[in-house]
């Protein structure tokens, strides 16, 4: 169980900066091509869901429940109540890698061999925006739009949530390890705290990092400025050359944080949780935490959507929804899975990190959309602390 909860989100050790630098400056500006666009209407393949009962999905590692030793599956329930084989794999390791799998297919109207994929917001936004996406039918997928919860409701990106579905969500905030430092309550004090210098890491994924690098700067990541970026940029290049920060990591972070390696870091809720390490808090910071959510997708020229949309239907189900919460440990995008977890695993109904209370929601925050500029004028900046 705990292996099955390791973080969706695991980053790609050794070169984070190539990575980051290279792969968003020569990658991204590819959506920025008017021969990588693309019509969803003209690019587009019959559905022979009819005819074959198969789908075939790539998601993040570790992020989805499995048979074991008596426990039956969500998956394994879904291909025994449709029929439907179900070819699965968990192939999305970073969103710019899996870009870099399927740009040439979708960026000139070939098929990707994929019905869906998951992919965080802001690369999911991205595909819409060159059409790269097929729109959802609207009358296959009803618990989608009767379930969905109101917090991811009416995304600028998506609002009628025409192209996506939330697969799972999840919190970027703080953590530290209780038997080795006393309580750690803001991300300020992350980059300045001097018993924790060089005894800290933040995370690779530039949208948290600076998520949270803005509001402790009094900015907002929803709707920030040029200028207040720069603040940011410079208050994160201090804390780096000051010697304040380790390293900057994928969730490998929780094993040096537990080994005392590490005594504070960015975090993932799920990775904590995961843990089980009862001398490992995650903390919502002073300043407010980053909320992300990885979203179901079906791209051009899928050949079975009618089956893709069978899957986000079946997993828009309360019930369904819950039994998945409480194996992977983020936060659930389905209204009525709280009440469904009374059944499923008691201990949990009130887990704030898979259902947040309204309050709790008011200070979380999302990343502002970026055009092709800044995407590659920000991700440049970011690549150049992180590799500094």
């Amino acid at each position: 169980m705990v292996n099955a909860r390791l973080s969706r989100r695991a980053a790609l050790r050794g070169g984070a900066g190539v990575l980051l630098g290279g792969a968003s400056l020569g990658v991204l500006p590819l959506f920025g091509s008017p021969d990588r666009k693309q019509d969803p209407d003209s690019c587009r393949a019959r559905d022979l869901s009819a005819s074959q009962k198969r789908l075939v999905v790539s998601n993040w590692p570790a992020y989805i429940d499995e048979d074991d030793d008596g426990y039956v599956s969500t998956l394994t329930e879904f291909e025994q109540r449709t029929g439907i084989k179900v070819d699965y794999t968990a192939d999305v390791n970073d969103n710019l890698e899996f870009f870099a799998k399927v740009v040439n297919q979708l960026g000139s109207c070939q098929p990707s061999k994929r019905d869906m994929f998951m992919l965080t917001d802001w690369m999911a936004a991205r595909m819409i925006q060159v059409g790269w996406l097929q729109p959802l039918d609207r009358t296959k997928v009803p618990n989608l739009h009767a379930n969905l919860i109101d917090s991811l409701k009416g995304v600028g990106w998506d609002p009628d949530r025409t192209y996506s579905a939330p697969w799972q969500s999840g919190l970027s905030g703080i953590a530290y390890n209780k038997s080795k430092v006393k309580e750690v309550r803001s991300f300020e004090e992350l980059l300045s705290r001097p018993d924790l210098k060089g005894r800290i890491s933040l995370l690779t994924e530039m949208r948290d990092t600076m998520g949270l690098t803005l509001l402790s700067q009094g900015a907002d990541p929803s709707d920030f400025s040029g200028d207040e970026w720069d603040d940011a940029i410079d208050r994160l290049r201090k804390a780096r050359s000051d010697g304040q920060i380790r390293a900057f990591t994928g969730n490998e972070y929780i094993q040096d944080l537990s080994a005392g390696n590490i005594l504070a870091c960015e975090a993932w809720s799920g990775d904590v949780a995961a843990a089980e390490d009862e001398n490992l808090v995650f903390v919502s910071p002073e300043e407010g935490t980053m909320i992300w959510s990885d979203n179901m997708l079906v791209p051009n020229l899928a050949t079975h959507q009618g089956n893709a949309e069978k899957w986000i239907d079946y997993y828009y189900e309360p019930e369904v929804a819950a039994k998945l919460a409480a194996y992977v440990w983020y936060i659930c995008p389905v209204k009525g899975a709280q009440e469904a977890m009374e059944k499923v695993d008691p201990t949990l109904v009130d887990n704030e990190l898979i259902f947040p209370t309204a309050e709790s929601l008011k200070t979380m925050h999302s990343f502002m959309a970026l055009e092709e500029f800044q995407i590659r004028a920000y991700e440049g900046d970011f690549a150049d602390v992180i590799g500094g």
